[in-house]
């Protein structure tokens, strides 16, 4: 990770100066320019000395009354200060306040061994299978993304006559008024009219095959992330990445932002490595188009997402696959324990990229946490999150922009941030911070539905 807020490597052109670098990092003290002038004359020969000092009490009091009134200069870059003043970070930590979540007012899930739909109402406890009428490709579209999903892959009705029952079971059924809420659309049947109850498929993502045989251990051994994704320039890795489907890549802005003049040919996503050696320079797939978030600041990061479109789908395999995005109101909370990976450096002091695939377990941190004033004093934006060690055991750093913080859900993972920036590298009270993914969702399928 650099010292400004970015983890990768930077060439710039005369022509192309790349990002705007902060003044200082988020959070450190800049000097502040004097904020008072001497007085550099005085009315001299008809001043008595009572009227002297007159005039200088007046002076020291306006002096006074700017320094009050005139906005420091050492101020965070941006986002509020948190009122975290008087208690270090580990006594921040220790009372860091649990907010209650509500819990959902309807969830959906899909059988995977038969497909089937099912969904839970608040009002109704139990699990119920959905029947065919009213059903349309748009609302399994919606539920496929509501679950972490980019796709629909399939959709059918299934008979009810094909399904084996143990004792009565109850059917949802669909309103056709789809607007408004959601818990105001379903209605409870005793049985379906059609005779049939929904099947679903959505694009696959957030598995690992090879999970099974994955050995412990800094090194990721094959399949271990299958979303994994290296972003090289000729021959050179800049960042990691992350697979959504076989079309569409996710990275950091700030990666293609620095190389921005770049011809689009010179791009390549490797996928399915570990060794990052035995990547060929022409063998990657190529890049059809790169969209940056439109809102990206290079002056702190915010937005800190891109989009890469590939000219042809990747194959998926045992070693490369997708991640999920996270689910419809899914919550990780803080403290829960997530993995980052990637080839960047593994020493913050030597600049050397590891050959193989690096990862660690980063747990979540707060924003109120990381936004207090022994951590970044306010930098961080609602597209930021935090994670990481408060006495810098292990963290992601240059090289490694741009790749993905998984979290799991059972035995599915979902894509909760990628590599963005941080103070150095593990270093105390500086953990690393990363694009709130969560924060992106309407984007991303709002952008791969256009391309």
């Amino acid at each position: 990770m650099l010292d400004e807020p970015s983890r990768m490597e930077t060439q710039y052109t005369e022509d192309d100066p790349g990002p705007g670098t902060p003044a200082g990092e988020p959070g450190d003290q800049q000097h502040p320019a004097s904020q008072a002038k001497c007085w550099h004359s005085v009315h001299r020969g008809w001043a008595v000395l009572g009227a002297m000092g007159l005039l200088a009490g007046a002076g020291v009091s306006s002096w006074l009354l700017v320094l009050y009134l005139q906005p420091s200069a050492s101020q965070p870059i941006s986002g509020p200060l948190q009122q975290e003043e008087s208690v270090s970070c580990s006594e921040a930590s220790s009372q860091e306040p649990v907010t209650p979540t509500l819990p959902k007012t309807v969830s959906f899930r899909i059988n995977r061994e038969d497909f089937l739909l099912e969904v839970q109402v608040r009002a109704w406890p139990d699990w119920l299978l959905v029947c065919h009428e009213g059903w349309n490709p748009a609302l399994g579209l919606r539920i496929c993304r509501s679950l972490g999903h980019l796709g629909l892959t399939q959709h059918k009705g299934v008979s009810l006559s094909d399904i084996k029952f143990n004792g009565s079971r109850e059917f949802a059924q669909l309103s056709p008024r789809l607007e408004g809420l959601w818990e105001e659309a379903w209605h409870l049947r005793d049985n379906c009219t059609s005779g049939r109850v929904v099947s679903l498929k959505c694009s696959e993502c957030g598995t690992r095959p090879l999970a099974s045989r994955i050995v412990g251990g800094q090194a990721a051994a094959p399949g271990r992330w299958p979303w994994q994704a290296s972003v090289t320039l000729g021959s050179r890795h800049t960042c990691g990445a992350s697979v959504l489907t076989p079309h569409w890549v996710v990275t950091a802005a700030h990666c293609m932002y620095s190389f921005r003049l770049s011809r689009l040919s010179s791009w390549r996503v490797h996928t399915g490595l570990v060794s990052h050696s035995a990547a060929r320079p022409h063998h990657g797939a190529m890049l059809e188009r790169i969209i940056p978030h439109p809102f990206y600041s290079a002056q702190n990061h915010d937005y800190d997402i891109a989009l890469l479109r590939l000219r042809t789908p990747l194959n998926f395999s045992d070693t490369v696959g997708a991640v999920c995005l996270p689910a419809e109101e899914q919550h990780f909370p803080s403290g829960s324990q997530c993995w980052v990976s990637g080839w960047g450096h593994t020493d913050p002091i030597h600049a050397h990229s590891s050959d193989t695939l690096q990862d660690a377990v980063v747990p979540l941190l707060s924003s109120q946490l990381c936004n207090s004033s022994c951590m970044y004093s306010g930098a961080l934006t609602h597209r930021m999150l935090c994670a990481g060690y408060l006495h810098g055991r292990a963290d992601a750093c240059q090289g490694d922009s741009g790749g993905p913080l998984v979290c799991p859900d059972g035995d599915m993972w979902h894509l909760v941030g990628l590599v963005s920036w941080g103070r150095g590298c593990a270093e105390p009270n500086h953990p690393g911070v990363y694009a709130n993914v969560v924060e992106f969702l309407d984007w991303i399928h709002d952008t791969v539905q256009v391309h």
